[in-house]
């Protein structure tokens, strides 16, 4: 803290507003017929709690900010739709570059495979609109960059369009999903909604649960 002006609620402010600039169109809870795709390649149970029953996150993403701000760029895309039946899947790759499909991701460090949400996202966005090559291109904290190029497939789209089928069935029975255990369900607003309370208490050692050792 320098002087007496709160720093951090000014840069919170401020990362609250490019949020909301950048941020995917709003949802209606209600609309089973409209399925946006980072509802269904991550959690759905997430993305149900998100639309009925939400809670915001306390750590802003900033690869959600950063992804959202490529977007607004020339190259950046806009929102695409697929039509199921009578369901609409609506997309958004961050940049469309000489007919090739791009996304960006930012994480800790460099994998050495991509991740399967990531590969189901930018699948779909290639059946969505139109591509045959995609590249997912992930960017480490310290500025390294890794990247992985993807052919459209289509078996991997049909299990896309499976989970739409699903989480439009569910959202019209008002339903949550099933558990998806995953890596990200510890940082997860919604961890005790599907897991046990976070315990708060008192800490204690062994020793004092089992008792002191006696010679």
């Amino acid at each position: 803290m320098m002087g007496d002006r709160d720093y951090r609620k000014t840069v919170t402010s401020a990362i609250d507003a490019i949020t909301k600039e950048v941020e995917p169109q709003v949802i209606d809870p209600n609309d089973s017929k409209t399925i946006f795709l980072h509802e269904v390649v991550h959690c759905m149970r997430r993305s149900y709690f998100n639309r009925f029953d939400r809670i915001e996150q306390e750590n802003k993403s900033f690869g959600n900010l950063f992804g959202g701000l490529i977007r607004k760029l020339p190259y950046g895309s806009k929102i695409g739709q697929f039509s199921i039946d009578e369901i609409n899947l609506k997309g958004q790759p961050d940049m469309i570059v000489d007919d090739v499909v791009i996304i960006f991701k930012t994480v800790p460090a460099s994998p050495e495979i991509p991740f399967a949400s990531d590969i189901l996202h930018l699948n779909a966005c290639l059946w969505i609109f139109n591509k045959s090559e995609g590249v997912l291109i992930y960017i480490t904290d310290d500025g390294k960059e890794s990247s992985f190029a993807l052919i459209r497939e289509k078996k991997m789209f049909e299990e896309v369009i499976r989970r739409v089928r699903v989480f439009s069935n569910l959202i019209s029975d008002k339903k949550a999903p099933i558990l998806e255990p995953s890596s990200e369900c510890s940082g997860c607003q919604y961890y005790e909604r599907c897991f046990i309370k976070k315990y708060e208490g008192k800490q204690f050692s062994l020793t004092e649960l089992f008792g002191k050792r006696k010679d």
